[in-house]
């Protein structure tokens, strides 16, 4: 049964000189409703214990408008102003519900920015839309047909660091589930290999940012000569963005790919919980860590199991699925320490595996008790002071679906 879900399709856009300076004039005041919003709350706060909700929000905006010095808000669209506002209402409520940090004033000299438009803003007419206060139709690059029959609630206009221009159109799509499958797989993330999987296969990592190290190297230190404020330094730092675009997208394309191949070939999906802001703290992994992005896989594997009607399992990271032997299911061999230099080890029944391979079958043998407990699962293990089993710390559903090795 297919279902529907709000999609966004994002495409180039290249507008003309004076829709560049319409749109960028739009931006500038998009990010001072979003600061200023910011700093009277802030202030009203810290200084009188006093919040102040969306609708003051609101009215304060058209008392702005009113001034003679924030007259020129009046020129741009009131909708991406109107959405600069419920953008700071979102991260207040991600700031309180303890999912973020305190929101953070936004730079000028930060070059990426955004407005959005919703659908009091633009109009749909002939498969292009036109944007409140932008003259014409922007030169927009379809790569890609928009589902038919849809029609667009949001249109988003973006500018990356590099200068590229891009177009976002939020529209309804159904997407019809993948075919029923019976096959499970579990899922290691490494940085040797981008992930290792419990069928016995690797998916490579082809390391994009040290590949171009090199060369955003070379860029950075252009970048570093040049005069501040001076016309060469925004060639240079617009260079410089442009090797961290090139890493980007090439990233993102490499992690799409087998995450995508993954879904619709396994029934079932099973990853590990990492904590990658801590796993960050090794400064001798953090870049390749980085690099690896795993937590940009894990999100692309969530909305696509969702998707494609898959299952996604996450078990608990404290499993240790690299030092336990999954293999043989006899010796129950659980190594006391493992270097991150051993890539291989022998177990006491003979087997000799490899150790992300190996890590992936604990990984999809701890799925089943992961999704019938709705938590993590642990092997019971010996204390390493005392020698004596530590069995009264593991409750009986954290061994659930253990191989008993």
């Amino acid at each position: 049964m297919t279902q529907q879900v709000k999609r966004a399709f994002e495409y180039r856009c290249y507008p003309t000189d004076r829709q560049a300076a319409e749109l960028s004039r739009t931006f500038g005041c998009v990010r001072l409703v979003y600061n200023k919003a910011l700093e009277e709350r802030t202030r009203a706060w810290y200084s009188e214990q006093r919040r102040i909700s969306y609708v003051q929000s609101a009215v304060a905006l058209t008392q702005w408008k009113k001034t003679e010095e924030l007259a020129f808000l009046t020129e741009v669209s009131s909708v991406p102003l109107q959405q600069a506002r419920r953008h700071l209402r979102t991260a207040f409520g991600n700031f309180f519900a303890k999912r973020a940090k305190y929101p953070r004033f936004k730079s000028r000299k930060k070059s990426c920015a955004s407005a959005e438009y919703t659908r009091s803003a633009f109009t749909w007419c002939e498969g292009r839309p036109t944007l409140a206060k932008v003259a014409g139709f922007p030169d927009i690059r379809w790569s890609r047909p928009l589902p038919e029959g849809s029609v667009p609630t949001t249109v988003t206009v973006s500018r990356d660091g590099a200068g590229r221009w891009f177009v976002s159109v939020l529209c309804d799509d159904r997407i019809a589930p993948a075919a029923a499958t019976e096959n499970t797989v579990g899922i290691d993330a490494g940085v040797a290999s981008l992930v290792a999987l419990s069928t016995g296969g690797k998916v490579t990592n082809p390391r994009h940012e040290r590949r171009d190290r090199g060369r955003r190297a070379r860029a950075q230190r252009e970048l570093s000569r040049k005069t501040k404020g001076s016309a060469n330094r925004e060639k240079a730092r617009k260079r410089v963005a442009e090797v961290h675009a090139r890493i980007a997208d090439r990233r993102r394309d490499h992690l799409d790919k087998p995450s995508t191949r993954l879904v619709r070939e396994n029934q079932t999906v099973v990853i590990e919980n990492l904590t990658v802001r801590n796993l960050l703290k090794n400064h001798t992994l953090a870049r390749a860590i980085s690099d690896a992005s795993w937590t940009q896989l894990r999100s692309m594997l969530e909305y696509k199991c969702a998707w494609y009607g898959r299952e996604l399992v996450v078990i608990d990271r404290r499993l240790p699925s690299s030092e336990l032997c999954g293999v043989c299911g006899v010796c129950g061999t659980v190594v006391a320490r493992m270097p991150l230099n051993v890539r291989a080890w022998t177990r006491a029944c003979g087997a000799v595996r490899d150790r992300d391979i190996n890590a992936a079958r604990n990984i999809v043998a701890a799925g089943p008790a992961a999704s019938a407990c709705g938590d993590g699962v642990r092997p019971q293990r010996e204390s390493s002071r005392t020698g004596q089993s530590s069995v009264k710390q593991e409750p009986q559903w954290a061994t659930a679906g253990i191989p008993r090795l």
